[in-house]
């Protein structure tokens, strides 16, 4: 194992070589006209980009930007939206990465793995339907895979003309299965692609992937008392429902689309022991303060506190979903999603099982599945794969059904964290994998071969601008 990914370490360096040596010459003349330029003039001179504002950040510039899109990329004249990007400009002569997290964007300056890995710019993009980033009125036809991908598209077009080195494309969880579906469409654009936790429904009837997870994973001490803890929440609903209703009442929630307080109660018990293994580690089931040890014996109070700090009683309420419509409408039309079952606990319990992400679209929204959506993307990867790289960690149950890699693929790696979550990177895989994971990063960069030998990241981490949470989403969502 170590001669062959010595072996593909050497090769790379060869190619990267062979490949740079005869345009760096060519782009000399332009690019030093453009450095006379202020980037930000540069960047609002691009048809169609105007500035939010600027940030500044040591080391940095930082801009929020809107660029005009097409409702419909394939009808470009039938109405546009505006979309949010960000900047995080080190140098038009470093390499550029293009992240989403498939959601709405931050405005404050981060940088993510791969940025620090290759030292580079980044580009950050809002998925078009997350607020404000949504046409209006919103036709929501207009949100689907293709959609998306054209965005990104559109928007790395027009970016190029200025990030004129290569481009490598990330996101973590959805961001993971929109870079992913960004290749699938547009293979021609990226120069790598780095995927992190990525899930891949491709027959969402079929879900035993993740009950075999749930049998397994950590250890039986802790699978035990995580049921436990699930289970007591059901046994004693009654009297934590009441809890619920004084909490909404409180703050003002309704529960007008998932259809009453008792189903979104059951939904968030439901969602409990799937959270805990997103969000946290195999050591944390031994803290008695967020996991009651004997959950027949605690609290009222205790089994609550447990919950809500792991599921979150707010999320299904209308205020808590009302930002992720547009997640839970491509869920129920092409993503899909896991059906899990719960043998530890009698069906006496259980009133509506695990829902479907049609309970969670206001019913206005009409959606119908498309089946043959991820089967596409699942196709393609496994046969056309370039330059791809995917990281899981071990004990995130979203890696139950990861991204596969067949015959046709070249060039492209499927990688797994030991012990990790959600919140899997390249720095948490080891030994040969973690060095060959980062000198592909760096050759797809185009850095020079001395660094790409070294594989090590080329940025020094900054606790304020490196992101090393967990992408932090809906409990039980990508």
């Amino acid at each position: 194992m170590r001669k062959a990914l010595r072996w593909l370490l050497a090769l790379g360096v060869l190619i990267g070589t062979l490949g740079t040596a005869g345009t760096a010459g060519a782009a000399t003349t332009a690019r030093s006209a453009a450095t006379t330029t202020d980037i930000k003039d540069r960047l609002l001179s691009i048809p169609g980009m105007s500035l939010i504002e600027e940030k500044p950040y040591t080391g940095y510039r930082f801009f929020v930007l809107n660029y005009t899109q097409p409702v419909d990329h394939r009808h470009p004249t039938k109405g546009t939206f505006q979309q949010r990007i960000t900047v995080l400009h080190k140098d038009v002569s470093r390499p550029t990465v293009f992240y989403t997290g498939g959601y709405g964007v931050s405005t404050t300056p981060s940088r993510r793995e791969p940025t620090q890995i290759v030292d580079g710019n980044q580009i950050s993009m809002e998925y078009r339907f997350f607020t404000p980033s949504r046409p209006d009125p919103a036709d929501w036809t207009k949100l689907d895979i293709w959609q998306a991908a054209s965005d990104q598209h559109r928007i790395f077009r027009a970016l190029k003309k200025v990030y004129d080195r290569n481009w490598i494309s990330t996101g973590g969880s959805k961001g993971g299965m929109t870079a992913t579906y960004y290749e699938r469409f547009y293979p021609q654009d990226m120069d790598g692609v780095v995927a992190y936790v990525a899930p891949n429904d491709v027959v969402n009837r079929e879900d035993s992937a993740y009950d075999r997870f749930f049998a397994g994973v950590g250890t039986k001490e802790c699978r035990d008392r995580l049921n436990a803890v699930q289970r007591e929440a059901l046994v004693r609903r009654e009297p934590l429902e009441k809890k619920y209703a004084a909490l909404a009442a409180e703050n003002g929630y309704t529960f007008r689309t998932v259809g009453s307080l008792d189903k979104a109660y059951e939904a968030v018990v439901l969602d409990y022991v799937w959270g805990f293994w997103q969000y946290n580690l195999l050591q944390n089931c031994a803290d008695d303060t967020l996991i009651p040890p004997d959950a027949k014996n605690a609290t009222d109070d205790q089994i609550w506190t447990s919950i809500d700090t792991v599921s979150g009683f707010s999320f299904y309420t209308d205020q808590g979903l009302e930002p992720y419509t547009p997640y839970y409408y491509q869920a129920a039309t092409q993503l899909g999603a896991p059906t899990i079952h719960f043998p530890h606990i009698e069906k006496k319990y259980l009133r509506y099982g695990y829902q479907p992400p049609r309970n969670f679209v206001p019913q206005d929204i009409p959606t119908k599945f498309q089946p043959r959506a991820m089967r596409d993307v699942d196709t393609w990867v496994r046969h056309n794969a370039r330059h791809m790289l995917f990281v899981y960690g071990q004990n995130d149950p979203w890696g139950a059904e990861p991204f596969r890699l067949g015959k046709g693929a070249k060039d492209s790696y499927v990688f797994t964290a030991p012990g990790a979550n959600h919140g899997a990177r390249v720095d948490g895989l080891v030994g040969d994998e973690k060095a060959l994971a980062t000198a592909r990063i760096l050759q797809w960069a185009g850095v020079p071969a001395a660094a790409v030998n070294r594989a090590e990241p080329l940025a020094r981490y900054d606790a304020k601008l490196d992101v090393r949470d967990v992408e932090r989403e809906p409990t039980l969502r990508p």
